[in-house]
Order: structure tokens, then sequence, then C-alpha cells
């Protein structure tokens, strides 16, 4: 059984790439059933190092490059997972779910369901999301919300590489299906420097992190920013910022958001009073407005004032300065925060 606490000592430090592989890697040589297919996943080890290294050990059989057709690959999958093998699947960036939609939302989802119990889906379906790195409209976005929207899916985002590794352990043992949803700037890969915060300590022991247990990233008193992904990293910088203006911001890294863990941040919000959703998803039927409702609903009394920061309902420019513009990044955070005191 994988440890729930990592421990007290640790030592080295791992990019959220390398953890993510560590997780794979082990889970792969307990079972023999786990394998991961994807687009350049093999030869080129992923191209955000999602696979990086893991050929040599495991071979093409296990590490399977696939013909570009999410369609067939991801119906592969599940039809896999259904037949008792636990397979990782990656799309190469979640834009591309569309041309998968039938596969991911109505057999993955569901057929658990539908087959009444007597088939189980244990498939990880990885996928790359996120901008910030100017490459347009099919290929920046982060739709954590359209899938978290759909019963039946399990939908997880870490943002640092201890959780990235203790959360792939879950996922590749779960029974149901999970979506797996990393952000590029994270990573830690040499041509998307990401910032600072991604790498940390890591065990070198197998662990695993419960789904639906948010993560108090920063204690605050004056106001909680709930975020995930990128904007945590970006909520920090705002709350350290913050600090030198005399505002005790604590910052709330959901990790996934089905299940969600409303519990943990009722309780911040009760103690703080105000409340800032941060996402990078779009604004309107998303993350920020079922966080702000499932707030509202546990304990309306204690919201004194509310902020979401989310992408605007436009398609992600390819343009540097007007992508800038529609990704919240540290300054929108710090003025969020500042309208609510």
């Amino acid at each position: 059984m994988a440890q729930k606490e990592p421990p007290q000592v640790i030592e080295r430090e791992l990019t959220m790439s390398r953890a993510m592989v560590e997780a794979i890697a082990h889970e792969m040589r307990e079972n023999e059933e786990v394998f991961y297919m994807g687009e350049d996943v093999a030869d080129y080890g992923g191209i955000f190092d999602s696979t990086q290294g893991l050929l040599d050990e495991f071979g093409y059989d296990r590490i399977m490059d696939v013909p570009i057709s999410e369609t067939a690959y991801l119906g592969a999958a599940v039809g896999a997972a259904q037949e008792g093998m636990r397979p990782i699947a990656e799309l190469m960036f979640v834009d591309f779910f569309g041309v998968a939609m039938d596969q991911i939302y109505n057999q993955m989802a569901k057929n658990t369901y539908m087959s009444g119990g007597n088939v189980s889906v244990p498939l990880v379906l990885t996928a790359a999301v996120g901008g910030t790195y100017n490459d347009a409209a099919q290929h920046s976005q982060t739709l954590y919300g359209t899938f978290a929207h759909v019963p039946g899916l399990k939908v997880v985002v870490p943002s640092t590489a201890y959780d990235a590794k203790g959360l792939m352990h879950n996922a590749i043992r779960d029974d149901d299906p999970v979506m797996y949803m990393f952000h590029k700037r994270l990573m830690g890969i040499g041509w998307l420097p990401a910032p600072d915060g991604p790498k940390t300590p890591v065990p070198e022991e197998d662990y695993t992190i419960p789904f639906g247990s948010a993560d108090v990233k920063r204690e605050g008193d004056d106001v909680t920013i709930v975020t995930l992904g990128l904007h945590v990293h970006r909520a920090l910088e705002a709350a350290e910022s913050l600090a030198d203006d005399g505002v005790s911001a604590e910052v709330v890294d959901l990790r996934s958001l089905v299940p969600l863990d409303t519990d943990t941040v009722v309780e911040s919000v009760e103690k703080t009073g105000n409340l800032v959703v941060v996402d990078e998803d779009y604004r309107s039927f998303g993350v920020t407005g079922e966080i702000v409702a499932s707030v509202a609903e546990e304990s309306l009394g204690s919201l004194d004032s509310v902020e979401r920061l989310a992408i605007p309902d436009v398609p992600i420019p390819y343009s540097r300065p007007l992508e800038n513009e529609v990704v919240p990044d540290v300054e929108d955070i710090e003025s969020a925060v500042e309208r609510t005191q």
C-alpha cells in the first residue's frame, strides 16, 4: 500500500515532468497491465517531457506511439481499460478532445454506468493545458470546467512536482476514469521556462494524494484566493506582494475539481470573509462560478465580497500582448484582492 504521508526528510527536488514520469514508471513496474499511449510519447518522450526516459525501460509494447487519430486511440484505450488493462492515454493538447468527444463523453465517462457496473474503465487521460506561450486559440485552452461538467469523470490538476507524483499514483490505481490535466508552463522543460515553485522536494517512495483534498499553499486572514494549476504560483506571488501592503492572503490549491473539496474552501472563507477565485479557463459557466456558488450554498453569511478572474469569453489570441491581456496575471490578482478589502 502507498504511504498517505511522505517521509519527513526529503533531500532531492524534481521538476513536475520528472515527478510524473517517476510515478508512471513505478506503477508500470508494479503492474504489467499499465501502459502509455499517445502521439510522440515513445521516441520523442512527449513534447512536454511527459514520458521522457520510459521507452528505454519498457519498450515499444508499453510506451506506444499512435497515429494522429485521437478518435481511434482513445477508443482503443477505453476498450483496453474495460478488458482489465490500465492504460494511460495522452492528448498532446487538451484542445484536441473535440475529435474524440464521443470516446470521452459517452464511453470513457459513462460505460460503467451504462453497463450496470459490469465493467470498469480504469483509464487515465493525460492532457497538456494552458496558454502563456503564444500558441493561439486551438492550443492554449485549459477546459477544466468542460470535463468537470460530465458525470463519470474525475478531474485532477497538479501545480507542483510533489502533487504531480502523488496525484498520478492515485490516478493510475483508481478504477474510474481520470482526467489528469497538466499545465505546460509548469513541467520544467528547457524551451518553456517554469515560474518559481513547481519544482519541489519529492519523496523517492510512492505515495498517494487523495482526490478531493485541496491544499492550503499559504495561510492568511484577510482574503481567500482559490485557484489551481499555473495560477497557484501567480496567486502566491500576488500574496507576497500584498503582504507588503498589510493584506494577508490565504491561497487554496484545489488540486482536483472532481471530487471538489468544498469544505476546505468554505473553512477558509469563513475565516477571511472575502473570496477571490482565479482560473485560466473561460469565465462563463465555469470553475469560478461553481466555486462561488458552492461557498454561497454552504455559508452565504460568511461572504463579505467576491471577485472572479478567468479568461474572457473569447478565443485565446495568438498575439502575445493580446494573450497577456486575457490571461489573468499577478497584477490582476492583486487588483482583485484589493477590491475585496
